[in-house]
């Protein structure tokens, strides 16, 4: 199964109104992420990264603004 055929998740902030989304999926023992309007370009993570990178966000210390940009 490649990274197109895999169950991609919409994130539960994305909302229904389109603009800016992310899409979840597992492949092979790793995390794909992917902007829901580009599926050209996905980024793979390990578990162990992906879970790091999830707690900086939720714990804000990812050095993102709150509209989620770099300052």
């Amino acid at each position: 199964m490649s990274s197109n055929e895999s169950a991609w998740r919409k994130a539960s902030y994305s909302g229904t109104q389109g603009g800016n989304c992310v899409e979840v999926a597992g492949h092979g023992g790793m995390i794909l992420v992917r902007d829901s309007k580009d599926h050209g370009h996905v980024h793979r993570f390990t578990p162990a990264s992906w879970r790091e990178f999830v707690t900086a966000v939720r714990n804000r210390e990812s050095g993102l603004d709150e509209s989620g940009l770099l300052p």
